[in-house]
């Protein structure tokens, strides 16, 4: 007969595997994304928009698994905060997703269209930022906090080029109207990608609470 402790360590590997699962899931959304932008493909778009279900379904399992650790187990302190820091992981996870269906449904409004200028630092960004969920789960994973913490840093990088590339685009604008329009969704993107690295962030600030019971702010 499995014991209480054992049930409950199994709860907590099933949430890991699963957390892991939406990481890698949010990761390929966003690479996938970008992608689909680079070459505007409103067809993978559609694609992306539609698997994010899948996504939505796992958080759901982690929220029923939990939910049901915590009623039958009542764990306390440590234990506690592992299945809290579940539900707050992802829950991150879960808007990441949705802002690379955001980055999606802006490639299928750009549909037909040709590219104002070649896009060269928001597919920086989305390297980062796919780098940047990989090591906020692995730090989770490990309960690493020098990796949150470094991980929390490159968001400097993802702001610095966002500031840039609203900069290039205002400029565009200005000296061609016509590319207004464009302009605007381009620059949507930027900021989905830099509101995708904030929630890491909060991945990341999660970790170093599950650790040491302390919630830093990583994103200020």
């Amino acid at each position: 007969m499995m014991t209480k402790r054992k049930e409950f360590d199994q709860g907590l590997e099933e949430l890991n595997e699963l957390i892991v699962e939406m990481g890698r899931r949010v990761e390929t959304a966003i690479a996938q994304a970008m992608e689909a932008l680079e070459r505007v493909d409103a067809d993978e778009a559609r694609r992306i928009v539609k698997e994010d279900k899948e996504l939505n379904k796992l958080e759901e399992k982690i929220s029923e698994i939990g939910s049901t650790l915590i009623a039958t187990q009542q764990p306390v302190a440590k234990d506690l905060r592992r299945i809290l820091v579940a539900f707050k992981i992802a829950s991150d996870l879960e808007r990441m997703g949705d802002l690379a269906v955001d980055v999606a449904k802006t490639v299928i409004r750009l549909e037909g269209q040709t590219l104002i200028k070649p896009l060269i630092d928001l597919p920086r960004m989305s390297q980062i930022v796919q780098m940047m969920t990989y090591e906020s789960i692995q730090s989770f994973v490990q309960e690493n906090v020098n990796m949150a913490y470094k991980m929390a840093k490159d968001d400097d990088l993802v702001d610095a080029l966002y500031s840039q590339i609203t900069r290039e685009l205002f400029s565009l604008m200005m000296e061609n109207p016509k590319t207004i329009s464009q302009a605007n969704l381009l620059s949507f993107v930027g900021r989905y990608i830099e509101r995708f690295a904030d929630h890491a962030t909060n991945i990341g600030e999660s970790v170093v609470y599950l650790v040491t019971g302390v919630r830093p702010d990583l994103n200020s």
